[in-house]
């Protein structure tokens, strides 16, 4: 748009929103339900983190493939991965994106280049390597992209992944989603560096950090290494300082948290009120556009929790498929 100062038009700054509204909408709506009793299983909120995902992922297309965590909605959501066969795998339900049979810790589409949620800190990370390796065999420049959060960053696996992606000069990024909390552990208590990028030149690879509450920030960042990566520079380590709203699973007391610090994190570092600030005040978007994203955004979101409560349950039969690959 002709005046504006931002780095991405009209469209793209709809999408980028309309993408990290429906991850808060998706994200809020389990938090209650949840406690209502309606979703088995464990659940990890992404909530607060949206800007991350949303700004790494507008720079992928589905044949680059990504490595998610427990607390991995928003990197599906991001991804393109289908936000009604998500909640229906959130609720257990046939027509999920694992058939109902894998939860909100274990959603993946293969088709978009999401290989998995993952219960387990850290194991995202060699599956990253092997994903690069293949694009490197390959030669069309995709790329793979690991997430991890603060517990994660500090297991042997990542720390293993990330010398393994220097020595084969792996097109891999590594994204260290610091949040502030392992579980309920400060970084400040189980991290000795500074910053998780003093550990990238350990590995001879570059580390970028960039304030994960500022969508442009990390779109900016996440373009230069995706580049990078793409024409053959190798690995790089991409450090997100960012918030989330919630515990570190749903049901968390949240003891270790300072008096108010939620709500001044919801009140002051909140990436879509940053986001909606920024396009309105440069004139790109207005008030009124936001609020029709927000009232669709809506819609689709109270779609995918009834027609997720309305599907039925797997059978007794559909326990023993998909438990072996088939070629």
């Amino acid at each position: 748009m002709a005046g504006s100062s931002l780095p991405l038009d009209k469209a793209h700054l709809l999408h980028a929103y309309r993408t990290m509204k429906t991850i808060r909408e998706f994200e809020e709506r389990l938090h209650v339900d949840f406690s209502r009793g309606d979703i088995p299983g464990f659940v990890h909120l992404y909530a607060g983190e949206e800007a991350s995902a949303t700004g790494i992922m507008m720079h992928l297309h589905d044949g680059d493939r990504i490595a998610s965590t427990h607390r991995g909605h928003g990197h599906c959501i991001s991804k393109g991965v289908d936000v009604i066969e998500m909640m229906k795998e959130i609720y257990g339900k046939q027509g999920g994106s694992c058939h109902g049979k894998g939860g909100s810790m274990h959603i993946a589409d293969l088709s978009k280049g999401m290989m998995g949620a993952n219960g387990i800190l850290g194991a995202g990370a060699p599956l990253a390597c092997g994903a690069a390796l293949a694009a490197k065999v390959r030669g069309h420049g995709e790329v793979a992209i690991s997430f991890v959060g603060d517990g994660a960053s500090n297991q042997g696996t990542f720390l293993e992944s990330l010398n393994l992606a220097a020595v084969w000069n792996l097109p891999a990024i590594f994204v260290v989603e610091n949040n502030g909390y392992a579980e309920s552990t400060s970084r400040d208590y189980g991290v000795a560096v500074d910053s998780y990028v003093d550990r990238a030149a350990g590995f001879g690879m570059p580390g970028v950090t960039v304030d994960g509450t500022d969508f442009f920030a990390v779109w900016e960042a996440a373009g230069e290494v995706i580049r990078r990566a793409r024409e053959g520079g190798g690995p790089t380590l991409l450090e997100c300082k960012m918030v989330r709203f919630f515990g570190h699973f749903e049901g968390d007391a949240q003891t270790y948290r300072g008096h108010g610090e939620v709500e001044d994190i919801r009140a002051n570092q909140d990436c879509l009120k940053k986001f909606e600030h920024a396009v309105i005040e440069d004139g790109v978007i207005t008030a009124d556009e936001l609020r029709a994203v927000d009232a669709e955004v809506h819609a689709l979101i109270e779609r995918a929790v009834q027609e997720a409560k309305a599907a039925p349950l797997p059978t007794h039969a559909d326990l023993v498929t998909d438990v072996y690959v088939r070629y």
